[in-house]
């Protein structure tokens, strides 16, 4: 579910943009951004649930350490957000459209 950011630009001219979608959702993200950053600023806070409880999961670490911002990018599960930009094509070969992220569900 989108919601409203508390994650603001600081500056975004002369910045090149890539395209990506989320669960179906067109999103917009700067290059040089790892996955996680992009959809934070895109209201996407979170981004899988705990496998016990269901409880909701966010970016903690931004760098894929604490696993908390596990997706599915590009029909591969189980990849952390915060380790993989957006931009970059992977080994499948990525539609001119941009990657496809979708969140983990419930993470086992």
């Amino acid at each position: 579910m989108q919601q409203d950011s508390t994650f603001r630009r600081i500056d975004e001219a002369g910045t090149t943009m890539v395209a990506l979608e989320f669960e179906g959702q067109p999103v917009t993200a700067r290059a040089g951004d790892n996955v996680a950053a992009a959809l934070l600023a895109a209201g996407h806070l979170t981004l899988r649930t705990t496998p016990v409880s269901g409880a909701p999961r966010a970016p903690f670490c931004m760098m894929g350490a604490c696993f908390d911002c596990l997706v599915e990018i590009d029909r591969r599960r189980g990849q952390p957000a915060g380790l993989h930009d957006p931009g970059r094509r992977g080994d499948e070969g990525v539609p001119d459209g941009g990657r496809t992220i979708t969140s983990a569900g419930r993470c086992q």
